[in-house]
């Protein structure tokens, strides 16, 4: 009978041991348990244990440092890494350190038993010190603990370490090219360029010499040879923002790039060599575009080879409070008066949806130190700048069950702080597929819910079409688990 595999458990919170101890033990692995890094590399030089799984933050060392190490002497040992520190460099450091995976407290047990027996399962990663992220946590590109943008810092940290092609959703404000410097800044192509263009701000005769270049005398007005952004984003990352606005003549020559790694200027005939990793984002639904025929199905599954969801800001209302310090930090260093926010203040700021999400956040905090003259920003204080502020998110806000307030009131309100929320001052787009979506997620998500996720009852409940139910929950991400609610 085979011995069962060890795992080494480091961890200075003696609770989290004996918790972490008795659920290992309970799934039939062996188990030692330290409140020490030394002693854990003591074990892991003396040939101890097949797994690791380590905090970062201990009183002898940090478990972030100790993993170069354990894998320069155990280089097949698999370590997950768990930390309460929650950031993207945490995140960033772990994976590119050559960690099997990065858990942030807290955490459900049943993930991290799923994650040991992944880890044992397959061969560890090998950590790439060429990828180690530079230091500096106090420049963080991405705000917020929330679980949502706990998952995200996840999945930027394993796209770190590859050049897969991303897909960057979310509504305008969201941060979506924030997330794309992430990826570059703290990936393998962080030596090279960042090149960003946006699709919806190019006329559409213009699109492919952007892109691609151009000869001269190509077309009128070429009067000498133009460098396209592929070219000059050679060695780096090229962000394709607005993925959804380009034009469809031009979609197939991005296809053809996509394809076999190389394109030629417009009126060349030399090809050139596509040495770029592609980023690309939007605020539409590809999905629905791809019904109306204005963006091709082939080109969207090139682009969405790893997609990110960037939650609008009403769905992560616990970061709403560390990112109005943080703006309110940056206004000081750009010269506004020093300004700060009471529990009051906070407590209305996530009262607040935010149309135009993080960017709409910002604005209203630089203009709050600039023009409050109090130095505490208080509930009153926010509540004059953003008005009428409604539920910070769920079905409430769209009428109370008693009638007080109806569905359609509760649309129009909303929709006059969307038309409001555009940092340019102009409407927000697609404003019809974004309401309906709205609508729609907490539908049907409720719907599952109380069906304890049987699509064929909830259905019939909707009065949709059971395939009909199954596409709108892909499109929409809706998690389905059956026997929950």
């Amino acid at each position: 009978m085979s011995t069962p595999p060890t795992v080494l458990v480091a961890d200075d919170d003696r609770s989290i041991r004996t918790v972490l101890t008795q659920a290992l033990g309970r799934s039939g692995y062996q188990v030692r348990a330290t409140g020490h890094a030394q002693t854990l590399w003591r074990w892991v030089e003396e040939g101890e244990g097949d797994l690791v799984i380590t905090d970062v933050m201990m009183p002898d060392d940090n478990g972030l440092d100790l993993l170069p190490r354990i894998l320069r002497v155990r280089p097949g040992l698999r370590v997950v890494v768990m930390s309460a520190q929650s950031t993207l460099m945490t995140a960033v450091k772990a994976a590119q350190r050559g960690a099997f995976e990065y858990l942030p407290k807290p955490f459900d047990l049943k993930d991290l038993l799923a994650v040991v027996d992944r880890a044992l399962a397959v061969p560890a990663p090998i950590a790439d010190p060429a990828t180690e992220p530079r230091d500096g946590e106090e420049k963080l590109p991405l705000i917020g603990r929330s679980q949502a943008m706990q998952e995200i810092y996840r999945t930027i940290a394993r796209l770190t370490t590859t050049d897969l092609t991303v897909m960057i959703t979310g509504e305008s404000g969201t941060g979506k090219e924030l997330v794309a410097r992430a990826l570059h800044d703290y990936g393998r192509r962080r030596n090279g360029p960042f090149v960003a263009i946006n699709m919806a701000a190019i006329p559409r005769e213009l699109i492919e010499a952007e892109l691609f270049g151009h000869e001269r005398g190509s077309f009128t007005g070429a009067l000498s040879r133009g460098v396209g952004r592929f070219e000059q984003a050679a060695g780096g990352t090229l962000f394709l923002d607005e993925i959804g606005d380009m034009p469809s003549e031009a979609q197939p020559r991005l296809l053809r790039v996509l394809q076999e790694g190389e394109f030629t200027s417009v009126g060349g005939r030399q090809p050139i060599r596509a040495n770029v990793r592609i980023v690309a984002a939007t605020h539409r639904d590809l999905r629905q575009s791809i019904l109306a025929g204005t963006f091709r199905e082939d080109l969207f599954y090139r682009l969405n080879v790893v997609p990110i969801r960037l939650p609008p800001l009403r769905e992560r209302t616990e970061d709403i409070g560390p990112l109005a310090r943080h703006f309110l930090e940056r206004a000081r260093e750009s010269g506004l008066p020093s300004k700060s926010l009471d529990q009051g203040g906070i407590d209305a700021l996530r009262a607040y949806r935010w149309p135009g999400n993080v960017r709409e956040l910002e604005n209203v905090m630089r203009r709050l130190a600039a023009l409050t003259p109090q130095d505490v920003i208080s509930a009153d204080i926010v509540g004059a700048e953003v008005a009428d502020p409604a539920p910070a998110a769920g079905p409430a806000s769209l009428g109370a069950p008693d009638g007080t307030t109806n569905l359609s009131t509760a649309v129009e309100r909303h929709l006059k702080h969307l038309l409001a929320g555009s940092a340019d001052g102009m409407p927000t787009r697609d404003i019809y597929d974004q309401v309906l979506a709205e609508v729609e997620r907490p539908l049907i998500r409720m719907t599952l819910s109380a069906t304890r996720g049987n699509q064929i009852k909830a259905a019939a409940i909707l009065g949709l079409n059971r395939n009909t139910l199954r596409k709108k929950i892909r499109d929409l991400d809706i998690p389905v688990v059956r026997g929950v609610g």
